[in-house]
């Protein structure tokens, strides 16, 4: 296990009882995702500053930076909209859709091609997925609002990832999650002032699980997925992070007692291993033959 690798998985256990803390409805979704940037950014804007790692090397990055925070307050409104009118484990599993967009996104944009690898891992990742949801509700979907936000969520951060992975070529961590997360701060407390949600009166648990967000799901988080996607590739942490899903099915069945049944055991696993593949360095025998890979997502 490498330095991103570790970083990579401790993040994806960070961000997975998020949809937890946001399916306790302990606060409205958009004053949530608004304090769980705002106090994310409490601590990075000081910490940036005095430690005098808030370097950026021109404007432009600068501009695409606050582009992604803007992207990513979308993501987690809609995310959080979708979580509290449907389950936990539906929105996670519909938004953990991104690595299709990232794929398709990196083949035309990024000059790191997502290879036969990266695709068959992919779609055994999805049909996972399908088992863990149940095939019933692909087979019938009904196209309600917390179903339509899932699939935006998985769309906005499938671009976010991305923009990001550009952006940090030339951006270290620090400064890009410090400029991000402001950014999205920002936009949601104007959002949430337009939209007239309360910045106060919540419960000491409702206070309790905004501190979480901010400083577990988003501070830690981003901090630890920032520095693996710069030293990864986009498709790789994408799919990697489709483990979430598994992750808060059983948060959410210890927690908050959503259903876990066999199905979404075997789906779990058969996720996992999806995910696995997309690492996998050596050669592929299919259908008689060997595939080549000398790069794998």
């Amino acid at each position: 296990m490498t330095k991103p690798r570790i970083a990579l998985v401790i993040g994806i256990i960070c961000i997975s009882i998020f949809p937890i803390l946001v399916k306790l409805k302990l606060s409205p979704p958009i004053i949530s995702a608004f304090y769980r940037m705002a106090i994310a950014a409490s601590v990075l804007v000081p910490f940036a500053i005095f430690s005098g790692k808030l370097k950026v090397s021109s404007v432009k990055m600068v501009l695409l930076t606050m582009l992604c925070g803007f992207i990513f307050a979308l993501d987690v409104t809609v995310w959080n909209i979708a979580i509290q009118q449907s389950t936990a484990t539906q929105a996670t599993l519909l938004t953990n859709l991104s690595p299709v967009w990232v794929g398709i996104g990196a083949f035309f944009f990024l000059k790191n091609k997502p290879t036969r690898n990266f695709w068959i891992g992919t779609l055994i990742a999805i049909l996972g997925m399908i088992t863990l949801v149940g095939f019933h509700f692909f087979v019938n979907l009904d196209f309600d609002l917390a179903f339509v936000f899932a699939i935006l969520s998985g769309v906005f951060y499938a671009v976010y990832m991305l923009v990001s992975k550009f952006v940090l070529y030339e951006v270290e961590v620090v400064p890009f999650i410090t400029i991000s997360t402001l950014s999205s701060a920002v936009f949601l407390g104007i959002l949430s002032f337009i939209m007239n949600e309360p910045f106060t009166g919540f419960t000491e648990m409702g206070w309790l699980s905004l501190l979480a967000q901010g400083l577990i799901c988003q501070l830690a988080a981003w901090l630890l997925l920032g520095y693996a996607t710069k030293h990864m590739r986009a498709t790789r942490v994408s799919v990697s992070l489709l483990g979430q899903a598994v992750l808060t099915t059983l948060f959410a069945w210890m927690f908050i007692n959503e259903e876990i049944t066999f199905q979404m055991i075997i789906g779990g696993i058969i996720l996992l291993f999806g995910i696995r593949i997309t690492f996998y360095t050596k050669k592929i025998p299919i259908i008689g033959k060997e595939i080549k890979n000398p790069e794998t997502i």
